[in-house]
């Protein structure tokens, strides 16, 4: 997926969703697709839930990240499905290891970046206060959703130098490109970290008087909705898990 995708601005952002909404469904797909949450009985829920960051990524109109996932989630889905009953051994414990990975852990990851991308610090912010959330969590997480956005500009202008300069896998300069685009963003990362930390307490995060916020959060119909499906799902566990005692 391009850099881009975990740039928070106001264009192309889909579904104009609450940000508490969007971290309960973060939640419910980590729960239910990566934590399997309900068992056997709950399995028609893994490629619906699975489905929620495919439809949001097409509503925001990131056509290639949704191409990119639906191919990568569809083909480890099906690989489980038809290609592992006729494997046996290290083929199938490979096979496996891989489709589980990729149908597993990529709908939570695909979310999070959608999370960052259409969500704004001052959004955030603004969520966290209305759910009365401590400032010593609001402030490392403000920061983190313009840390990621920072670091891949900067690694996208490490690649650039990098090809100017003629390093690349090729010509036996692997060791190279690892040098000289590794060790430049890690030194970035420690030095953004420390200068968003420093932006954000120089606008008022973590200051004594409250902090004021202009922007405009609320729920709307479609979080409604969203909502009614995230505690629908775990209801339906609850009554799973109650159906065993």
């Amino acid at each position: 997926m391009a850099s881009g995708i975990l740039q928070a601005t106001g264009q192309k952002r889909g579904l104009v969703l609450d940000p508490r909404t969007k971290l309960l469904l973060l939640v419910t797909v980590s729960t239910f697709v990566l934590g399997g949450l309900g068992g056997d009985k709950l399995t028609f829920l893994v490629p619906c839930l699975s489905a929620l960051p495919l439809v949001l990524l097409l509503a925001a109109r990131k056509i290639k990240p949704a191409v990119l996932y639906s191919a990568a989630f569809g083909g480890a889905y099906l690989a489980s499905l038809l290609l592992l009953p006729r494997l046996s051994g290290f083929s199938q414990f490979f096979v496996l290891g891989c489709t589980g990975i990729l149908s597993r852990v990529m709908p939570g990851v695909v979310l999070g970046a959608y999370v960052v991308s259409t969500t704004t610090v001052s959004e955030f912010t603004a969520a966290m206060q209305r759910l009365h959330v401590s400032e010593k969590i609001i402030i490392p997480m403000s920061v983190m959703f313009r840390f990621f956005p920072t670091i891949g500009e900067e690694f996208g202008a490490i690649n650039a130098a990098m090809r100017m300069r003629g390093i690349s896998l090729g010509g036996g300069r692997a060791g190279k490109m690892l040098e000289y685009r590794l060790v430049p963003l890690m030194t970035c990362s420690a030095k953004i970290g420390e200068e968003l930390s420093a932006a954000a307490l120089t606008r008022g995060l973590g200051g004594e008087i409250k902090r004021t916020n202009i922007c405009r959060i609320g729920f709307k119909v479609q979080d409604i909705i969203l909502i009614t499906l995230c505690v629908a799902a775990f209801a339906a566990a609850a009554l799973a898990y109650m159906e065993l005692l």
